[in-house]
């Protein structure tokens, strides 16, 4: 990681947030005397960027009406673009305790794998991510068809919101070391 943050501003930023749903993992960890998870460190060092992750988290992910397991395919379609080592590992380590695949990185290489909705998502995100003026006409009438149009906003802003974390963790060196990996000592949560 990048940047300084002490253990004090780790404990006052993640006691504003420690309950939130969306903390379970990191509150898992700090509970069993670990440290959140490195991304949710860096974010420590300001506690207002923090609260305002948890308020878009539980709108978007793991929060939102998208099932998870489309959410996934999102995540790691794009983070694996991006070469986001901590969002690539932690949402492999994150399908595998959901159960959704033993290999999610590989689903994304076998379309014929994945369900119509989770193809369909990987899609959108592949071409918002190569040129989001143009989006293909006949994909967007697909995933409205999928998802409605509610669903489209969503996973449009789902898209987004993975690209802007994969680059905060890349440009701050977040790295992920398996602390949620169920097969090791690391947890195994998955909220």
């Amino acid at each position: 990681m990048r940047i300084e943050v002490s253990d004090e501003q780790v404990r006052e930023a993640f006691a504003r947030v420690s309950t939130h749903p969306v903390f379970a993992e990191s509150a898992e960890l700090v509970r069993g005397g670990g440290q959140p998870l490195e991304m949710i460190r860096a974010m420590c060092a300001n506690p207002d960027v923090l609260q305002g992750f948890a308020d878009w988290s539980e709108a978007i992910y793991p929060g939102g009406s998208l099932d998870r397991d489309v959410q996934e395919v999102v995540i790691l379609a794009s983070s694996i673009e991006n070469a986001c080592q901590f969002c690539v590992d932690s949402h492999v380590d994150m399908c595998r305790a959901l159960g959704l695949s033993d290999d999610p990185a590989g689903l994304l290489e076998s379309p014929g794998d994945m369900t119509a909705p989770q193809r369909l998502a990987v899609e959108w995100t592949q071409a918002v991510m190569r040129d989001s003026n143009q989006v293909p006409s006949e994909l967007f009438n697909q995933v409205q068809g999928c998802f409605g149009d509610a669903g489209v906003v969503e996973l449009t802003l789902l898209v987004g919101y993975i690209n802007m974390l994969n680059m905060f963790n890349n440009t701050l060196e977040n790295a992920y070391r398996g602390e949620m990996d169920s097969t090791s000592s690391g947890g195994g949560s998955s909220s």
